[in-house]
């Protein structure tokens, strides 16, 4: 399997609900985009305070890097993206393979 996880620091007025519906158009490619197991996210939540800025998390599992290769440019990813991208200051993606 391959995780597809991100941290994203969203710009400033960007309210709760466009925050919601930006993590909910992204659950909703699972099904949709073939290979894309699941979808979990939310908020930072720790008292640590090393979020350096980040103030949400996701991460995707895919059953490979195939599948992770083929959503990167898939139309339903990018459809999701014109609605994700422009509300963020920040983003960071990070990919691995579990068991490699």
């Amino acid at each position: 399997m391959t995780r597809h996880y991100g941290m994203f620091e969203f710009r400033e007025g960007v309210s709760a609900s466009e925050i919601g519906a930006c993590f909910t158009a992204m659950r909703g490619m699972v099904g949709e985009i073939p290979g894309l197991l699941g979808m979990e996210h939310g908020p930072y939540e720790s008292p640590e305070g090393l979020n350096g800025g980040y103030t949400h998390g996701f991460i995707m599992t895919f059953d490979g890097p195939a599948s992770r290769d083929a959503y990167l440019p898939h139309p339903v990813h990018e459809r999701v993206k014109e609605l994700v991208v422009p509300k963020l200051e920040r983003v960071v993606v990070f990919d691995f393979n579990v068991g490699a």
